[in-house]
């Protein structure tokens, strides 16, 4: 059975084919620069803070407290691998209050640390370590909880009207999804849950996420415009393992484990697809864009462009009817700058294909159809 296409990729490629003229104001305000309107994305922007206890009768509580902060962001910004590697992280940050911008008590016997970002960045990217920008792909979760006793839910963004008979389910719910968004937020993954509102409801039922009619899923999914999407169907009150589908970027993944596994995996598949290394080469890609038919759709591309973390610079080299031709310095090459915009909602055409990674030296063409 054929695994239906996320993103926009749902496009046809016959947009792909269109050609349109611009004409001669629009080449110019191409060539010349000009107003950027703001393109869409998923930015998290609570990567380089956490809270983390504070343990007053420690020696030294705070330096304590910095290295536990520490410790969270390297996990969201470059993975478990390395935040989980004590000496690594002393030798790469042997004094972790120089990064430290902010600081304030929190709730509980617990300290609030912001750190500066950009010098933590570099001196990953010094070091050869993985770095992975703030904007990030949005997964959308549909969760089927068997509760027992004939209790069957779908977990949804939001808790439903109370009544006495749903008190004890709703309370359940709240904190399965509060346990999964904090795990989530621990990792620095963007994760929603679905409005369960009428039109959900309407196309997807408890028996459908149960039964593993995933297609449905995927496309009640569609009015969300997510990256990628978890099903999750469980029963806590037996000895039945949990069951997950992933599905990313045109595959699927199908796990098993509690929900604190799971997301942890989703997390590290996506770090090892965006993240980059420190000491990847940076290359010059040649790469085209098709279906530019106003400024409004430049500005929006220069936006989209400009957010990549992959790419280090990029300038036109060439505007010819709707199509626009950039030089891309990027690090790591052809490979990644290519999925990164499809990531990022543009079309790969099919002159563009290859299977495994891009040959050097292939110019990327790709359809701008938002």
């Amino acid at each position: 059975m054929g695994i239906p296409p996320l993103l926009k990729t749902r496009l046809s490629r016959r947009f792909a084919k269109l050609r349109q003229t611009i004409g001669c104001v629009l080449a110019a305000a191409l060539l010349s620069g000009g107003l950027v309107p703001p393109a869409a994305a998923v930015e998290v922007a609570t990567l380089y803070t956490a809270e983390v206890p504070f343990d007053r009768e420690a020696k030294d509580p705070r330096k304590d407290a910095y290295e536990l902060a520490l410790a969270e962001v390297l996990m969201r910004v470059s993975g478990s691998e390395l935040s989980a590697n004590a000496d690594a992280i002393r030798e790469l940050f042997p004094d972790p209050a120089s990064y430290v911008m902010q600081f304030r008590p929190g709730a509980d016997n617990s300290l609030w640390v912001s750190f500066d970002g950009q010098a933590i960045e570099q001196t990953l990217r010094n070091a050869g370590q993985t770095v992975w920008g703030a904007e990030r792909p949005l997964t959308l979760v549909w969760l089927a909880v068997d509760w027992g006793r004939g209790s069957r839910e779908v977990i949804g963004a939001d808790d439903p009207d109370r009544t006495e008979g749903l008190s004890r389910s709703i309370d359940l719910n709240r904190r399965l999804r509060e346990r999964v968004l904090e795990i989530a937020e621990r990792r620095g993954l963007p994760l929603v849950f679905p409005l369960l509102d009428t039109i959900d409801l309407q196309n997807v039922s408890f028996s459908d996420i149960w039964g593993g009619f995933d297609e449905r899923i995927i496309a009640a999914s569609d009015r969300y415009d997510v990256n990628s999407i978890l099903i999750g169907r469980i029963r806590p009150s037996s000895s039945r393992r949990e069951e997950w589908s992933y599905y990313f970027s045109g595959a699927e993944r199908s796990w098993n484990g509690p929900p604190e596994a799971i997301v942890g995996r989703v997390a590290d598949l996506l770090t090892a697809e965006f993240a980059v290394g420190g000491n990847a080469p940076i290359e010059s890609v040649a790469l085209h864009v098709s279906g530019i038919v106003s400024v409004q759709a430049y500005g929006s591309l220069q936006s989209l462009l400009d957010g990549v973390t992959l790419i280090e610079n990029f300038v036109i080299t060439e505007v010819a009817g709707d199509r626009v031709s950039y030089r891309v310095d990027v690090r790591g090459g052809a490979d990644r700058l290519s999925r990164a915009l499809r990531f990022n909602g543009l079309i790969e055409q099919e002159s563009a294909t290859f299977p495994g990674d891009i040959p050097p030296g292939t110019a990327l063409e790709f359809f701008y159809g938002p």
